[in-house]
């Protein structure tokens, strides 16, 4: 399943809400180099689904606010 998250780095306060079935806004923390940002959203996107983070990967959006994540459910 795919997910699209608008993401805010660099934050003073962490926030992640959904906004309908497939999509989320985070505010993080980490700041955007070495994909510390990035990482932490894929932390957040398994705590939210119950899942190891090794099962959420980055597929779009790389150095953009807006990112498309895979999550796979499927254990």
């Amino acid at each position: 399943m795919y997910v699209k998250i608008q993401v805010t780095p660099d934050a003073r306060k962490e926030r992640f809400e959904q906004v309908n079935e497939t999509e989320f806004r985070a505010s993080v923390k980490e700041p955007r180099e070495r994909n510390l940002a990035n990482r932490r959203v894929a932390a957040l996107i398994a705590e939210h689904y119950r899942i190891g983070s090794k099962q959420v990967r980055l597929v779009s959006g790389h150095r953009s606010h807006g990112k498309v994540f895979d999550v796979s459910l499927a254990q």
